[in-house]
């Protein structure tokens, strides 16, 4: 069973001069002098005066949580918060790796291009499908370039051969004006691993952050106490060196890891 915390967690934004709670009620934070009780398996309870969902929640050693504040009576349900605030992280973090960002990138080439100018075309295209975008392939033709669209043809033929282990061929070459246009999509093992890598990277990036947030504070909290050593004599005794900020520091962190 949770505590009871002094109040939700808010937002920063206000309407009408308050906070905006994003988290249900808890406990006594619950203000409906009666509610529709929900058991921790779904069963329904019945409705009750709020000191007695109160008191059942005790008995079982869980939290009374609001889950339908507009409904009349309020629906309160008996569980564990913490383990559903947990949980619930579980699920967005989840939601958040499945969710279905298209971005199409795209990659202009001449029906005569050269070998290097190639590769290197073929190099940016296999960059993109790796990161788990789809390209559109353009091939651009002028004069009478237009008049031989079998060389398009083939041009497309190739690079989607040549990278057919990253992706295949979403939509098939065809004739746009003086334009032909295939567009390649990522094998879905590819774009597993491409959204996998970004969220790391996040996470990466946010546990560093923290780290730095976490140095930064046990620099300044040394810095105070060293001031205050100063201030008060602390009867002889030396202030804080360098290698005690930055041990205190490091236990910080390390904490905050855990």
């Amino acid at each position: 069973m949770v505590g009871l915390p002094g109040r939700a967690r808010q937002r920063t934004d206000t309407f009408g001069g308050g906070p905006i709670s994003v988290e249900p009620r808890v406990n006594e934070q619950i203000r409906a002098r009666e509610v529709r009780l929900v058991g921790p398996e779904g069963e329904q309870v019945g409705i009750v005066p709020l000191e007695r969902a109160l008191q059942l929640a005790a008995d079982v050693d869980l939290d009374l949580v609001e889950v339908a504040p507009m409904a009349r009576p309020p629906v309160c349900k008996l569980m564990d918060f913490g383990k559903y605030k947990y949980e619930s992280a579980l699920k967005a973090r989840e939601a958040r790796r499945n969710q279905q960002q298209t971005v199409i990138k795209e990659m202009k080439l001449r029906p005569k291009i050269d070998s290097h100018d190639y590769e290197t075309k073929k190099g940016h295209v296999v960059r993109f499908l790796k990161a788990g975008d789809k390209v559109k392939v353009t091939i651009m033709f002028r004069g009478r370039e237009q008049s031989r669209p079998e060389l398009g043809f083939r041009l497309l033929r190739r690079l989607s051969e040549e990278v057919a282990e990253l992706g295949f061929v979403e939509a098939a070459p065809k004739q746009d004006g003086r334009n032909m246009i295939m567009v390649l999509a990522p094998h879905r093992a590819t774009k597993v691993a491409a959204t996998d890598a970004k969220v790391a990277s996040a996470e990466a990036k946010a546990t560093a952050a923290a780290g730095a947030k976490a140095d930064a504070a046990a620099a300044k909290a040394t810095q105070r106490e060293a001031a205050r050593h100063r201030e008060t004599g602390n009867g002889g005794a030396p202030a804080p060196t360098a290698q005690t900020v930055n041990a205190a520091a490091s236990a910080n962190r390390g904490a905050g890891e855990q």
